[in-house]
């Protein structure tokens, strides 16, 4: 159920029917030549419909914009800043909370926003504390991954516009995708990069962290489909 297209006449009695509230949070910035801006709302709308489905769930407005520090001097990257991102959350979350709902599920598509929404779920857990608060950003992955990847991955918790990402997109949002400008990088991130602050273009000339060529929609499937199933089972069992 797509939730801005509800009307405020029946809307009441759908949110005391399902309470359970999905928020697609993605980022606008660079993915390399071959992925859209948006590729991180792309990924986290179309994960949250099909969440959604399974679990009985309004899918919110995406909210489209993240925390890009990294990459925030690429070409067409917008960034803002984690306390307003945490703000931003909680007032979502609390206005959710006085409308009737049980359940605030944040569907990240970014991974640089999870600061962000771990801090928004802690405030609220205090202020709203009947609210069930989940962040979720495809869990059970790494082991996933790690059956699919065909090439070492350039970090060991970065992946970008790369093998596994590109494979999310042709798994999800295929017309947005342009294989035919798939590129190869695989960067040196140097150790330090995990220690202090360090913008992207110091170590990548393109925002791709791998082989984007060797992305395949069955990989991305593959991963995507453990992912949702994890997220359902977490949100049956702590939401009953």
């Amino acid at each position: 159920m797509q939730f801005q297209f509800e009307n405020s006449f029946d809307v009441k009695e759908k949110i005391d029917s399902s309470s359970i509230a999905i928020l697609p949070i993605g980022a606008v910035e660079a993915h390399g030549p071959h992925l859209p801006l948006g590729t991180d709302n792309l990924l986290a709308e179309r994960l949250s419909t099909e969440l959604a489905k399974r679990v009985n769930g309004f899918v919110l407005p995406t909210l489209p914009y993240g925390q890009v520090w990294s990459l925030r001097n690429f070409p067409g990257s917008i960034n803002i800043s984690n306390h307003s991102l945490i703000n931003f959350i909680v007032d979502i979350g609390d206005s959710l909370y006085k409308q009737g709902f049980k359940t605030f599920a944040m569907v990240n598509g970014h991974l640089g926003n999870g600061t962000a929404l771990k801090e928004a779920a802690r405030v609220l857990f205090e202020k709203c504390p009947e609210l069930r608060v989940f962040y979720f950003f495809y869990p059970g992955m790494n082991k996933a991954v790690a059956k699919v990847r065909e090439t070492d991955a350039a970090h060991g918790t970065y992946f970008h516009a790369c093998e596994i990402e590109t494979s999310y997109m042709l798994y999800l949002a295929p017309e947005y995708v342009d294989m035919e400008r798939a590129i190869t990088d695989i960067p040196t991130i140097p150790i330090s990069a995990d220690v202090t602050p360090t913008p992207w273009e110091e170590f990548t000339s393109t925002a791709v962290l791998g082989d984007a060529k060797l992305a395949t929609k069955e990989k991305g499937k593959y991963v995507i489909d453990i992912a949702l199933d994890n997220m359902v089972k977490i949100i049956k069992r702590l939401s009953e």
